[in-house]
């Protein structure tokens, strides 16, 4: 009972937004007036909680998602606080994997931009519940209204507005509580400490009684009694709307809408009030759902301390040379020496020590309970995505989802003597962030690192300078390239070698030919029943598998390839499982060269914003780079344009941009699909 009391007043949420519309300064707003810090910090000045890290100081931005917890009025809040720039969208990815509601960010200038639909997407793929901020309600060209339509527009959400803003740039002056038809202003001189409730300023009154019936009519047009009540003109009380407000966020059918303005300090407690009321505890989720790793059967955990050990590891940090592994605990109780198993690698890891984590720093624990997000140290092969369980009740969670690298350089130590030590920190670094890779080319003697985009490998190369103080010379950046064909073709190989006295020997037909763009590799098998048995199908498979990671172009991976098994032949007497895959692999590679192969190219979606007047020249500019343009959206002073653009086309598009208006446009670029290469 104790535990479901403390469950019921547990929130794990997240805030996530476009960079630059103000994340980090809500977050450490939140912290100062939940009183977990003395003293608010400022991205422009690089002194930020959250944004520990030395470049995120230096760039203003934040990189590595940060973990803290506060307390607010009896309740306790897990908060993580992710990147906004589309380089590091791995953080959001596995942040939203293990949180139960979101907070997205709207700068009330540039509305929904980009980056923010991306991470709403996410959210939206995990069923987060979410609200939404609208900040900067004091900057020029804030406009609460326009964004709230963008919602609609561009998210397809149905956002709930429950405060509205007494104005508006220079004369934004706080904000109306539609629930209880009041004025709320902040105390500059107290930091936005103090705030009191005025009476609705005649001026704003006509809006608000507007507005106010607007949120009832909503609200009670997703509760079935409160419809009834509304239709006979009856009163619903505060509480019951927050109540039908509360279940239709946490049904993902409504998003509640608060605003303010976080650098000075306004809005912030209502928003830690509506974090509160309107999003889930881990009791209001379904049970996490995962399969029994001998089985295979579905098996369910519900949040409970008493329910058998379950967690999901979201993330890994290397902290002064240790391995710092982030769990969200969905069930269970975490002790420190405990042992637990990880069925993945189907072993057990021994926990030596637990953390709750703020930031960068941490405060041990002696255990962790269902619903918490902690750190744990001792776990050596824990990887991100990997389920940890009590050994004699075990689960395997659904991993997360990782992006593939886009783009690659090659790296090299100054020294020779630094070649071992550069290997062993890329390892740890690779540890940590799952889109970056590491290989090791043998024909050029390459270290070749690969990311997201040239934001991405610069910050890990001034990682490898700044906490592993190794220089290191760094390539032209290079596109991953994929290849796949352009027609259908038919193959066939025999492989026939003795080995350690045993005869293998196979012959495979195969038929290759194109799948649409996206789909990845598809087999399937034409044999009649019976002709070959489920384990030589599935050596042929594995050949093919293997074989698609070595392209017969260039050599790089194939994908968006259909293989069709036609015919097997193997010795009856002696049937050769290692036959079949040799002779499937080589096979696959004859029908791809008969198949007309061609090159593929990472096509990137660009969203720019731009000063209406330069948009002649951006589109211009965009089309010399053989980039087709997809839409071009006005919206007051400046223009959206949306273009999908070769990767190799739009290296230092930064640059180019400020050059060609005047350092005015910005823009964010995201991959998209593969495509053929253009000439």
């Amino acid at each position: 009972m104790a535990g479901e009391k403390r469950l019921i007043r547990t929130r794990n949420i997240g805030f996530m937004a476009h960079i630059d519309a103000g994340k980090t300064t809500v977050t450490e707003r939140v912290l100062f007036y939940t009183k977990k810090i003395h003293r608010m910090g400022e991205v422009d000045e690089g002194t930020t909680v959250m944004d520990w890290m030395q470049q995120e100081q230096e760039r203003g931005i934040t990189i590595t998602s940060a973990v803290t917890t506060v307390e607010w009025k009896g309740n306790t809040i897990h908060i993580i606080d992710t990147p906004g720039h589309v380089d590091f969208t791995i953080e959001v990815e596995r942040s939203l994997r293990v949180l139960d509601g979101a907070i997205a960010i709207f700068s009330a200038v540039e509305g929904v931009e980009p980056q923010s639909e991306t991470v709403w997407h996410q959210a939206d793929k995990y069923g987060v519940p979410k609200l939404a901020f609208v900040n900067k309600m004091d900057r020029i060209g804030a406009n609460f209204f326009d964004t709230v339509k963008m919602m609609v527009e561009r998210l397809g959400a149905n956002p709930v507005i429950t405060q509205i803003p007494m104005g508006a740039e220079d004369r934004f002056i706080g904000v109306i509580d539609l629930m209880r038809l009041k004025g709320v202003v902040w105390d500059e001189h107290s930091l936005g400490v103090d705030l009191k409730e005025i009476s609705i300023p005649d001026e704003f009154m006509e809006e608000a009684v507007r507005y106010r019936s607007k949120l009832v009519e909503s609200i009670a047009e997703m509760d079935d009694d409160l419809t009834e009540k509304y239709l006979n003109g009856e009163g619903i009380s505060e509480s019951e709307l927050k109540a039908a407000l509360r279940k239709g966020t946490i049904s993902m059918k409504a998003v509640p809408v608060l605003c303010g303005a976080a650098l000075r300090n306004q809005g912030i407690q209502p928003l830690i009030d509506a974090i509160v009321d309107y999003l889930p505890s881990p009791l209001d989720i379904p049970p996490v759902e995962g399969t029994h790793p001998k089985t295979g059967e579905r098996v369910r955990r519900k949040a409970d301390d008493a329910e058998p050990f379950t967690a999901l590891a979201f993330k890994v940090m290397m902290d002064q040379g240790r391995r710092l592994v982030y769990l969200r605990i969905y069930s269970g109780i975490l002790r420190v020496g405990e042992e637990v198993l990880n069925p993945r690698l189907n072993r057990g890891e021994k926990i030596s020590r637990i953390f709750q984590m703020h930031a960068n720093q941490r405060t041990r624990m002696e255990e962790a309970k269902a619903g918490e997000i902690v750190a744990v140290m001792g776990l050596k092969e824990t990887t991100t995505g990997d389920t940890l369980c009590d050994p004699l009740h075990p689960i395997l969670l659904e991993p997360i989802d990782f992006y593939k690298p886009v783009m690659s350089v090659a790296v090299e130590p100054r020294t020779n003597r630094d070649q071992e030590r550069l290997v062993e920190s890329l390892q740890k670094l690779s540890d940590e962030d799952p889109t970056f890779q590491v290989k090791f080319d043998e024909d050029t003697g390459q270290t070749i690192i690969s990311g997201m985009g040239e934001l991405h490998l610069d910050v890990l190369v001034n990682r490898l300078l700044l906490e592993y103080h190794l220089e290191v010379n760094v390539g032209r950046p290079q596109v991953v390239y994929r290849e796949t064909v352009e027609k259908e073709a038919e193959a066939s190989a025999k492989f026939m070698k003795e080995m350690e006295d045993v005869k293998h020997m196979a012959e495979v037909f195969l038929r290759v030919s194109p799948n649409g763009r996206g789909k990845g590799i598809e087999f399937h098998s034409e044999l009649p029943v019976g002709a070959l048995n489920q384990e030589g199908v599935l050596s042929v498979e594995e050949g093919i598998r293997e074989s698609c990671a070595v392209g017969v172009v260039l050599g790089y991976p194939l994908t968006d390839l259909r293989v069709a098994l036609l015919k097997a032949v193997v010795d009856p007497n002696q049937p050769s499982l290692l036959g079949l895959k040799i002779a499937a692999s080589n096979a696959l590679r004859e029908a791809c060269r008969k198949a007309q192969p061609v090159l593929l190219e990472p096509m990137m979606e660009v969203n720019i914003i731009v000063p209406e007047e330069f948009m002649g020249e951006v589109v211009g500019d965009l089309k010399a780079r053989k980039s087709s343009v997809e839409a071009i959206t006005p919206k007051g002073k400046v223009t959206i344009i949306k273009a999908l653009s070769p990767l190799t086309r739009m290296f230092g598009y930064s640059t180019d941009l400020r050059s060609l208006t005047q350092g005015r446009g910005t823009f964010s670029m995201q991959f998209s699909h593969y495509d053929k290469v253009i000439g």
